[in-house]
């Protein structure tokens, strides 16, 4: 475990970039873990984090390799080191930064798993129809409708407010990363199952309240210390209702839906900076890599009508 004075920096630094830049309690948990894992490999081989050169980094991203770390952790590793360090430098911890010349590994280009349309149908199907009663249903439905009509995160779906959804607008204000607001438009099957939803837990709602229980404000809400639905939970029914529309669990997940939405809008003829808006990406270069889509159907199309291409 990092010595107190380490674990103060890391602390301090952890709360400075949940200020400014509104990272999400999953990111700052990330970065914690990274920067304590890296804090005890320098403490046992080298002058500690707060003193570490550069070869002593370079020393702990080999011993990484070595024990077999995937590139794209090693990466994010060294990110979350190269941004402490930068803030360390900021706040007159240290004279120089001793990661400013070091390259990371980077991260495999990696195509992402995705649905075809038929699947994601069977899919939304299923949640209909998944439930032990009438208001889990609805609820399901709603959850499936809505991730795959607007590409939403996990996280950003189930801790939707309910008060968006109200009056079925045809536009859903979102909050997503570093607390940036996005608005992504609404289907009519989407708005349907949030209809038939907010009805079932407004009367929830109500039995609840004559109990004197406090109203939750959330879409999905539970009794957990989140008040909402929690992003494991959500995960687990969406295996639950892969698995039921005859599709193997372990190709599925909310991220893969989210993936679904992009490429199957992509496919149908949409701007890639018009789903890069959609995904809440800040930058183009996230949302490139559902250019083998593109590829996919500019291959078809000189396939089908370039006079040399046909037999």
């Amino acid at each position: 475990m990092p010595d107190a004075a380490t674990r103060r920096q890391i602390s301090t630094f952890l709360d400075a970039i949940a200020a400014e830049k509104g990272s999400a309690r999953n990111t700052l948990l990330a970065y914690g873990r990274d920067l304590s894992h890296a804090a005890d490999w320098l403490g046992d081989h080298g002058p500690g984090l707060a003193e570490a050169q550069a070869d002593d980094i370079e020393g702990y991203l080999v011993a990484l390799d070595a024990e077999g770390m995937s590139r794209a952790t090693r990466a994010r590793r060294l990110s979350a080191l190269k941004q402490f360090y930068r803030f360390a430098y900021d706040e007159g911890w240290r004279g120089d930064n001793p990661t400013l010349r070091i390259d990371g590994p980077g991260r495999a280009q990696r195509l992402p798993g995705t649905l075809t349309q038929d699947e994601v149908a069977r899919m939304l199907d299923v949640a209909r129809d998944h439930g032990p009663d009438p208001a889990t249903r609805a609820r399901n439905a709603c959850l499936f409708e809505l991730l795959y009509a607007t590409g939403l995160r996990v996280s950003e779906l189930v801790g939707l407010p309910h008060a968006a959804l109200r009056g079925a607008p045809e536009m859903l204000m979102v909050r997503g990363k570093g607390n940036k607001d996005r608005l992504v438009p609404l289907s009519d099957p989407a708005r349907a199952a949030v209809a038939v939803w907010l009805s079932h837990r407004d009367r929830a709602e109500d039995v609840e309240r004559a109990k004197g229980k406090p109203a939750s404000k959330f879409l999905f809400p539970a009794r957990g210390e989140a008040g909402h639905m929690t992003r494991m939970r959500f995960h687990g029914l969406v295996k639950e209702v892969a698995t039921r529309a005859g599709l193997d669990p372990e190709r599925v997940s909310p991220h893969v839906l989210r993936h679904a939405f992009a490429t199957h809008l992509l496919a149908g003829g949409a701007d890639l900076r018009v789903i890069q808006t959609l995904l809440g990406h800040a930058d183009l270069g996230s949302t490139e890599i559902y250019t083998h889509v593109l590829d996919e159907r500019l291959r078809a199309l000189v396939m089908d009508h370039h006079p040399l291409a046909r037999d």
